[in-house]
């Protein structure tokens, strides 16, 4: 266990992005009663997530992690979890083949119901309300009886996230994640790109390999790990009274887990070393995430490296970067080269979302092409540095939404008002978050192809 650490050791701590809830009688009662509450993730799932990120740490697979910006009550159903699985998987085969490497895929789902805010407030035609927080703090309808924080809306959220996660696990291993069934997936996408071409021939490999498998007697019959898959689930944590009811001592090891979700992670907001969500996260035994926006700098990275990750293991602490297309450069290097002068053993992921948010025709969106620019130089800089690009973050939906601009399906400045569903930020539609991932997978190939073990089986 962490040094004079305890699960509300947080609360004697500053803190960042807290909302201002009015009766907090009724909040440590709603606290108390998640408290009671099962667990929503096991500990050996989280054990498992850990293994399979360090061996990302070690060069050895690519981390997809994707979904909602923030998950909403009122858009909580059946057919809008199945799409977004469906595309996730559909960018994890694409990711898988063409890697040649383990894909491990983690869900911003069933829990990222928080939102930071820049500002308190929002104000409209005079009128000034708190900021809208997720709907695990307030509601989205610019009202005061909406926007005051009610702690209640915590049980919503626990209740969505285990049926969720309820449905995630019937996917995962039922049998919808049949390899069989997203190649199909994939064919109808890319029937209908206007990068077709390009597309059908990495579809056309994918169904020879399966082909040939079947052939020889390995088919989702026989080999179970073709009709299911490990899928984890992640959220920020931000919401610390909510993480703290939730957090319990795992009986086998006599370790805190988090048991909100797999993964957590820590904002650019909320990093700062001496607050309550760092004391908070050094204590739980999951794999934690640590976003680095442009503010950081080596030193205070590695102070919280330390603070995160004593013992220095392999799958504890994903760096999450977020700078922005055109500051990815000036940025990234630094860091990497102060983590490897020191040894630190972290897994690398690209956040090309939240550095590249812009407003058109009154309407927060991000550009496609920014997208992938600071995924193209986030490649770049590992691979000049000699160090392991291991994965993307990404803000995404399985359903047609027009919030980001761009890609070969193109949406438009004058589209964005068509289908701009987000409770918060822009996120990638399916056809965008496809097209991303078969752009990312030509860049880990790449990487791949250049490690000293390939070249030599090349000869």
């Amino acid at each position: 266990m962490a040094k004079d650490w305890n699960p509300s050791s947080w609360r004697s701590k500053p803190i960042e992005q807290v909302p201002d809830y009015p009766d907090p009688a009724m909040l440590a009662e709603t606290e108390k009663k998640l408290a009671s509450f099962p667990p929503l993730v096991f500990a050996g799932e989280a054990r498992k997530l850990t293994r399979a990120l360090g061996e990302v740490a070690e060069g050895r697979g690519f981390v997809l992690q994707g979904g909602d910006c923030a998950e909403s009550f009122a858009e909580h159903g059946a057919d809008n979890i199945r799409d977004f699985f469906r595309a996730f998987l559909q960018m994890a085969v694409v990711l898988t083949f063409a890697a040649a490497q383990p894909v491990v895929k983690i869900g911003r789902i069933a829990g990222q119901f928080a939102k930071p805010r820049s500002s308190g407030t929002e104000t409209r035609g005079g009128v000034t309300l708190p900021a809208y927080r997720g709907d695990i703090v307030n509601g989205i309808e610019f009202d005061e009886a909406s926007r005051i924080p009610n702690p209640e809306r915590q049980l919503e959220a626990y209740r969505q996230s285990a049926a969720t996660l309820n449905l995630l696990r019937a996917f995962a291993q039922g049998g919808y994640a049949n390899l069989d069934n997203v190649h199909q997936w994939m064919l109808g996408f890319v029937s209908g790109s206007p990068e077709a071409e390009r597309y059908s021939a990495l579809a056309d490999r994918i169904s020879e390999t399966m082909n040939f498998m079947r052939a020889i007697g390995i088919d989702a019959e026989t080999h179970p790990s073709l009709r299911e898959t490990d899928f984890f689930t992640s959220h920020e944590a931000l919401l610390l009274g909510y993480e703290e009811a939730m957090t319990r001592v795992d009986s086998t090891s006599g370790d805190w887990y988090a048991t909100s979700g797999h993964m957590i992670w820590i904002g650019d907001r909320t990093r700062q070393e001496a607050n309550a969500h760092l004391e908070y996260c050094r204590g739980i035994k999951n794999p934690v995430g640590l976003k680095c926006g442009p503010s950081m700098d080596a030193d205070g990275l590695l102070r919280l490296i330390d603070i995160l990750n004593p013992e220095n293991k392999a799958g504890r602490l994903t760096l999450i970067t977020r700078f922005g297309h055109d500051k990815v450069e000036a940025h990234l290097p630094r860091l990497i080269r102060a983590v490897e002068r020191e040894g630190r053993k972290v897994v690398w992921s690209c956040d090309p979302m939240h550095g590249n948010t812009i407003t058109l025709n009154h309407y927060k969106t991000r550009p496609f092409d920014r997208i992938l620019s600071e995924v193209k130089s986030f490649f770049d800089v590992h691979r000049a540095e000699g160090t392991h690009a291991g994965g993307i973050h990404v803000e995404m939906t399985g359903k047609d939404v027009t919030e980001c601009t761009g890609g070969a399906r193109e949406v438009t400045a004058d589209d964005l008002s068509d289908r701009y569903h987000t409770h918060c930020d822009p996120r990638l539609n399916a056809n965008q978050a496809l097209e991303l991932a078969f752009l990312v997978a030509e860049l880990v190939k790449k990487d791949h192809a250049a490690t000293p073990q390939a070249r030599a089986a090349n000869g």
